[in-house]
């Protein structure tokens, strides 16, 4: 299972012009989610970009107790475990305990840590959470937290390399702006290369704002801007990005989690094809050499 990991991830850090993790927010079913995922590869084999299908088997950290939570790990894996045979797909999901970090590294390729959990549990800075995914000796991808700065990720990425396993990713998805709100700080692009990994960038999550949305019957759940995820992830790949992360769906309406930054599927091909697009005239990945020696004309 190692070797197979470090192949793909040999393959994600060499992709041109970035590589992409995408796939609907939470498992709501097995139809729906071998639909989704043939229709993501279909979209990224056209387009030449290397896919790794995103879907969550438990969406424990939610606003509300009443949200939708997915099917549960179990039931989930079996789920995730059929996408990738049947569409012989990488696989990357979330875990939030370390308990679960075995069983999920039988079936995922890459493992992801969220940024927080309830917004109070740094999951990114739990050091026994990011050993137990580090020893499956799957790839392991760190979302960087809301409230945390880049230098975090250096060393939350150490501590999987500590652990025996340098496959290893960080990511970032906002910075807490406010009660609402997050914002996408571009530096933060560029300043999480000192992690030496790949650099990925959440398009959609960056655009939550979280427990910004008054639900009818009373209290609060994630609202999002939605509109704004091509603004954000136009300058991701300007800056130079390694890999896309996004969550995309067919009926954003009515997904049952993160509606509101959902990527319609329907303009995912089109959207995609810009980014493309603008990597390929990017110098983004590559340091700027700037000279000051006294100018002379």
């Amino acid at each position: 299972m190692a070797n197979s990991a470090s192949l793909l991830y040999d393959q994600l850090k060499v992709a041109e012009p970035f590589f992409l993790l995408a796939g609907p927010n939470v498992i709501e079913s097995e139809e729906h989610v071998l639909r989704m995922a043939k229709s993501i590869k279909d979209i990224s084999t056209k387009l030449g970009l290397p896919l790794v299908f995103k879907s969550s088997f438990d969406k424990a950290n939610r606003t509300s107790s009443k949200s939708f939570r997915g099917p549960g790990m179990p039931e989930g894996l079996k789920i995730l475990e059929k996408v990738k045979v049947a569409y012989d797909l990488p696989i990357v999901t979330d875990v939030h305990e370390s308990s679960q970090c075995e069983a999920v590294g039988k079936v995922a390729d890459v493992i992801q840590i969220p940024a927080v959990h309830g917004f109070n549990y740094c999951l990114y800075l739990q050091t026994d959470l990011l050993v137990a995914a580090a020893q499956t000796g799957k790839i392991i991808n760190i979302k960087k937290g809301q409230f945390c700065g880049h230098s975090v990720m250096r060393n939350s990425a150490e501590k999987v390399r500590l652990a025996g396993n340098p496959n290893v990713m960080v990511c970032e998805r906002g910075t807490m702006f406010g009660y609402n709100d997050l914002i996408v700080d571009p530096r933060n692009l560029e300043w999480m290369r000192e992690a030496d990994c790949p650099v990925v960038a959440d398009i959609t999550h960056s655009l939550q704002q979280p427990a910004g949305k008054k639900l009818d019957g009373g209290g609060v759940a994630s609202g999002g801007i939605r509109e704004l995820i091509p603004c954000v992830a136009r300058t991701a790949v300007a800056v130079g990005v390694d890999g896309i992360f996004m969550e995309v769906h067919d009926d954003p309406l009515n997904a049952p989690v993160d509606g509101p930054t959902q990527w319609p599927l329907r303009h995912l091909e089109e959207l995609l094809e810009e980014l493309i697009a603008i990597a390929s005239v990017t110098k983004g990945k590559q340091q700027f050499q700037i000279d000051l020696t006294p100018y002379r004309d």
